[in-house]
């Protein structure tokens, strides 16, 4: 019994002494809180929102519309190749003529949105048609079977049975363009390219109000657009941009990008965040832009899947009703909050409220017209009698990225001559900072915690970055070292112990920090939405990441008064410090790379998504730049390896 107690007593107190610590512990050790991430980029975005402008005239207002509209389509939407995509016909193949049901038929067709880009799409047609009649387009979200779902067949046939014609076209990623090459998360790999990924998703919808307005019989001052969730953000999109919408109804599609800052459930996919979007205007100005135009805001009391009325409308709605109070048309701004059952939906009750602002907006005075739901689920077609036959190579996200991405970098010659070279980095370099949106940083430090590690000084860095980020860093010094080597890794610094003490051995001083969105630095949910969020509002995580540690490295460099070299491990960390070191090379004297790309159209190749490594897509950094060039920059193109 004694050797039992005594051998309990010696375990007991060497587990209250503690084993030593290890490099990989102490690398491990929390240093910010888990949440700090995710506060400060939700306090950095939702300050960077514009607000809406106080106006006092329709004469004042037209003009600041006037003006977001056309930065909107020029700066945001029609980038790059897409400006050229603009500028051409819209091409239409009519295909076989199906019946409908009582009173009209359904003609299948398919359009080119972008070059080599088809959308199928189904057009009801009334059997009776006399003189100009309301158009309608039916767009829709993330609904798998895509354009044949029932409640948008119902929403669709009950229009066409009040006399209307109506366009369902395919949304991209959904129904016959379901497909990993047309995921939303890939139209970055444009983006990347330096042409707008948000323009073939413009181009779907403008191009299918082309086709309405070219019928005969459409009547062009009777024009609505409706959808659900993703059909709700493409509904707001198209109508406050193109004018020829009369009525829109977004159904639980979008909220302000300040709300969504702050409510998680509400951040969009890359097409509802496209790059800069938020520097030029926010959904609640898109809101304000309806007007005069009759406007429904539906939403959904109990939403389990994003945009809840209790938090999605009113800032909506308090940004449009003074616009729309200018016009004297207080009444053509409608909201409905559905509550049974209130969930994600697009059901009878908000079919209905739709069918009211037809009434009162859309019907010929003197037609008796019903907000009541024509019942006509018999009616309804499957995915295969909906089907529209397609291109065998039909383009999508990838396809058309490869082709963008053929003839570039544009400029990829590297002067050879010394005097040229170093007037090409010059050059080179501020227009690397304008396309990462670099920021000369400032970095200032406080110690959390100091520790020793044999003969090694262990210190735990919380290292502050213009006052708006918190980077966290361990420190690890020899007594005396011959050089400072920051170390960054994709896994996040908790696994880099064994570079680590690698540079120990080499007498080297070591400070592994976890930059925005890298181990510690990791926001803690649904993260690349908010790279999304960032490059909306006008910056880009890679110049982030880029900043933060072209400012750790003048902060160690001053404080330990030598020369600072970066080590990096992976495709993620060895881009943005190789855009440091070429930004910044009196401050990043030397860089060493492990498992960097060499050549960002692997990004391309390998069909990368936004969704798994947000920073490589860096708007129009291919366009310009491709690793060579950032390698014959860093250090003078002396220490990139």
């Amino acid at each position: 019994m004694i050797p039992r107690i005594l051998a309990f007593l010696v375990l007991s107190c060497s587990a209250f002494a503690g084993e030593p610590e290890t490099i990989a512990s102490l690398l491990a050790r929390s240093i910010i809180d888990s949440n700090l991430p995710l506060a400060e980029i939700q306090a950095y975005t939702e300050s960077r929102v514009p607000v809406m402008p106080q106006v006092s005239s329709v004469a004042e207002w037209e003009k600041i519309a006037r003006k977001m509209r056309q930065e909107t389509l020029d700066k945001v939407v029609f980038r790059g190749e897409a400006a050229n995509w603009r500028k051409q016909k819209t091409r239409v193949e009519w295909l076989e003529t199906i019946p409908g049901g009582p009173g009209y038929r359904i003609r299948k067709l398919r359009y080119e949105a972008v070059p080599g880009m088809w959308i199928p799409a189904v057009l009801y047609v009334p059997d009776e048609l006399v003189g100009k009649v309301p158009v309608s387009l039916a767009v829709n979200g993330h609904e798998g079977v895509g354009k044949s779902v029932a409640y948008k067949q119902l929403r669709c046939i009950n229009m066409v049975k009040r006399g209307m014609i109506v366009l369902n076209p395919e949304w991209i990623g959904m129904g016959q363009l379901r497909g990993s090459n047309y995921g939303h998360y890939r139209m970055n790999q444009l983006d990347l390219c330096g042409t707008s990924g948000l323009a073939p998703f413009y181009l779907a919808m403008s191009r299918g109000l082309d086709i309405l307005l070219a019928h005969k019989n459409a009547d062009p001052t009777r024009v609505t657009v409706s959808g659900l969730s993703g059909g709700g953000w493409q509904t707001i999109f198209i109508s406050s941009l193109d004018e020829r919408v009369t009525l829109a109804n977004p159904v639980a599609g979008y909220s302000s990008f300040r709300t969504r800052a702050r409510y998680v459930s509400d951040l969009g996919d890359s097409e509802q965040t496209p790059n800069d979007l938020g520097t030029v205007t926010d959904y609640a100005h898109l809101t304000a832009m309806r007007a005069p135009r009759p406007t429904l805001l539906t939403f959904n009391a109990t939403d389990n899947c994003c945009f809840a009325s209790p938090h999605a409308m009113q800032p909506l709605v308090d940004a449009a009703a003074p616009i729309f109070k200018l016009y004297g048309r207080e009444n053509a701004l409608r909201t409905h909050v559905n509550y049974v059952p209130g969930d994600h939906n697009y059901g009878q009750d908000n079919r209905e409220a739709f069918y009211r602002m037809l009434r009162d907006f859309v019907a010929d005075p003197e037609e008796a017209f019903s907000a009541l739901e024509i019942p006509s689920e018999a009616e309804v077609k499957t995915f295969e009698e909906l089907s529209v036959p397609l291109p065998e190579n039909n383009g999508d996200f990838n396809s058309l990225a490869r082709e963008l991405a053929r003839d570039l970098p544009r400029d990829a010659k590297v002067p050879n001559d010394g005097r040229a070279l170093e007037k090409w980095r010059e050059r080179k370099r501020a227009q690397l900072r304008e396309i990462v949106r670099a920021k000369h940083a400032r970095a200032t430090a406080e110690r959390a915690e100091r520790t020793k590690h044999g003969e090694v000084d262990v210190s735990f860095w919380r290292i502050k970055v213009d006052d708006q980020w918190t980077v966290p860093a361990v420190e690890f010094a020899p007594a005396k070292p011959g050089g400072t080597t920051i170390v960054v890794v994709d896994a996040g610094r908790k696994k880099i112990a064994s570079e680590v003490e690698a540079l120990l051995k080499a007498n080297q001083r070591v400070i592994a920090v976890d930059p925005l969105y890298f181990g510690e630095s990791q926001i803690s949910t649904r993260d690349f939405l908010y790279a999304l969020l960032l490059a909306a509002v006008g910056d880009r995580a890679l110049g982030l990441q880029a900043s933060q540690l072209t400012a750790i490295s003048r902060w160690a460099h001053e404080r330990h008064s030598a020369p600072v070299t970066v080590k990096s491990v992976g495709p993620r960390s060895s881009l943005f410090a190789l855009v440091a070191a070429a930004l910044e090379p009196k401050a990043i004297m030397g860089i060493e790379q492990t498992g960097g790309m060499t050549s960002l159209k692997e990004v391309i190749e390998k069909n990368g998504a936004v969704d798994k490594t947000p920073e490589l897509f860096c708007f129009g950094l291919l366009e310009y730049f491709d690793i060579p060039q950032l390698k014959a920059m860093a250090s003078d193109g002396s220490g990139a390896k």
